[in-house]
């Protein structure tokens, strides 16, 4: 594989990872989404349904991310309308039908491509992006891909939405699980903006219906909103339409009232060959990145900087640091340059250093996303309130550099804190308020007899960096638990999860018992549900 596609893999499917959620897919069915009010229902498109002898039928429940999943759905309902997932949602409730919902594709777990899933409601169609004028807020519809909503956002308003990297991952789960990106440490998680939600709920007759919640203090829905701040997709509803308007933003201008792009992105790659880097020297650069990010993850200079920390297997050949930062600074050189030897500091490594500069939209959403065919998945994550020990890090790198795995792994430390951690922990569902780092534990692989292999690999390796803590990050000084979005049903297995931390305190905390609350009352037949899904109370 060539160092450029090997790139691509590196960042690229971690950088999915930043985006991904409970429903998503790169490949849509319909047209690129539109930045002007959608036409009057005389234009509307029927909803179509799809069964295992249409020719459709393959391509449309073989697109999730992980192929390690494969549903066998009876029905796919191609929607186009709240009416429409309504009406089918309640013919599916009325049947017995398990129903799940896939807007991109992005799941990295089996929520949707899972054997007791009967109907997918597949929202790609909707994916519309456009200012609402009667709650003066901008609408994302949930098939909408996040390069979609940036370049509508952009070119029509010049605004964007501090959400994920990724621009093939769709907007319907990565919003639900809260959501961040490059841009999250300057202006916060994606849900920090969110104004209201249109969701298709089913009430405890059995009959769908189309409600729409927002943060308004005086709306009786707002909890139904709240769930939507984070609590994970399919759990309560099937999301329309989100409403996005930064909270105290005024006027009438709509230009005004979401965050502004940078112009332009300096983007920087750092590379460690691994045959230059012993134990010792890969504890000092992981450590010097870490309490970098202890130290200056609140600094305003550094606002704009997102960066990830490829701490790869030795099968890739190298360790690579990927940032990118606000280039329209007259001294965004000067303070690249010192955030990068400060990470490379007293290490003796002398790594190869490349300096990119482009406009901000085509920087964002012109990366490529190239897997090479490594389709296969397993992930894991944590939340990190402070750099790793010496101890954990000699953990890592001990499975990162095991002579008996060539698989492709690694863990990748984003950036983290800053403006998201100016949110109070329960004014969102995302609880997770005062991180400096985030990790993403991943490997893919291609054959499905190597199943086991990766599995195997990946498990031990999560089960004993964290072996302290009975293999999971439990919520203490050092972790805060971990990210929905990232979702790992061995959270829910006690041979891999020994701490006594339930899976929903990991991924929840305290906003658990609010959200259960919330799932009684807006779905009481527990019709939304998966393997990690908000249970009923009781």
């Amino acid at each position: 594989m060539s160092s450029v596609t090997r790139r691509d893999l590196l960042t690229g499917v971690a950088a999915g990872a930043v985006s991904a959620a409970a429903g998503g897919i790169a490949t849509a069915p319909q047209a690129a989404a539109v930045s002007a009010q959608p036409d009057g229902a005389a234009h509307e498109p029927r909803a179509v349904t799809v069964t295992a002898a249409d020719p459709r039928y393959q391509e449309l429940v073989n697109r999730g991310f992980n192929t390690r999943f494969a549903g066998r759905p009876e029905l796919v309902h191609l929607v186009h309308t709240p009416q429409q997932v309504a009406r089918v949602v309640t013919e599916a409730v009325r049947s017995g039908k398990r129903i799940a919902v896939r807007s991109g594709g992005h799941c990295f777990e089996n929520f949707v491509d899972n054997d007791d899933v009967r109907v997918v409601v597949d929202t790609s169609p909707m994916r519309a992006v456009y200012f609402d004028d009667k709650h003066h807020a901008f609408a994302v519809e949930p098939g909408a891909t996040l390069g979609e909503v940036y370049r509508a956002l952009f070119y029509d308003w010049g605004v964007t939405l501090p959400a994920g990297v990724c621009p093939a991952v769709g907007a319907g789960g990565h919003v639900a699980g809260g959501g961040y990106g490059p841009l999250a440490r300057r202006d916060g998680a994606v849900v920090d903006h969110l104004y209201g939600v249109e969701v298709v709920v089913v009430d405890g007759s059995g009959q769908a219906k189309v409600v729409t919640a927002t943060r308004d203090e005086k709306d009786p829905n707002r909890d139904l909103w709240w769930a939507f701040t984070g609590g994970g997709g399919g759990n309560f509803g099937i999301v329309t339409r989100y409403l996005f308007r930064t909270p105290g933003a005024t006027g009438k201008d709509p230009g005004t009232l979401l965050p502004r792009p940078p112009a332009t992105l300096r983007t920087t790659y750092v590379t460690w060959p691994w045959k230059d880097v012993d134990r010792n020297r890969f504890t000092r650069l992981v450590t010097n990145y870490g309490r970098w990010y202890e130290k200056n993850h609140a600094d305003p200079r550094y606002g704009s900087l997102y960066s990830t920390l490829h701490l790869n297997t030795t099968a890739i050949g190298q360790l690579t640091l990927e940032s990118r930062f606000d280039g329209s600074r007259p001294d965004s050189a000067a303070l690249i340059d010192s955030y990068v030897a400060a990470v490379n500091e007293g290490t003796g490594l002398h790594p190869e250093v490349e300096h990119r500069t482009g406009l901000w939209l085509q920087a964002t959403i012109g990366a490529r996303f190239d897997t090479g065919g490594y389709n296969r998945l397993k992930q894991k994550s944590a939340y990190l309130r402070r750099a790793w020990t010496a101890e954990r890090i000699a953990t890592v790198h001990k499975h990162l550099t095991d002579p008996k795995f060539e698989g492709w792994g690694a863990v990748d430390l984003y950036s983290y804190g800053g403006r998201i951690n100016s949110v109070a922990p329960g004014a969102t569902a995302l609880p997770q308020r005062d991180s400096v780092l985030k990790a993403w534990f991943s490997v893919t692989w291609m054959d499905p007899a190597q199943d086991e292999l990766h599995l195997t690999w990946m498990r031990e390796f999560y089960r004993d960096v964290f072996g302290d803590t009975g293999g999971a990050p439990v919520p203490n000084a050092d972790h805060d638990g971990c990210y929905i979005n990232y979702p790992d049903t061995d959270m829910a297995d006690p041979r891999w999860n020994t701490s006594g931390v339930p899976w929903h305190t990991l991924y929840y905390k305290d906003a658990y018992p609010r959200l259960q609350r919330i799932k009684a009352r807006w779905d009481p037949r527990d019709v939304f549900r998966h393997p990690l899904s908000v249970r009923l109370p009781g």
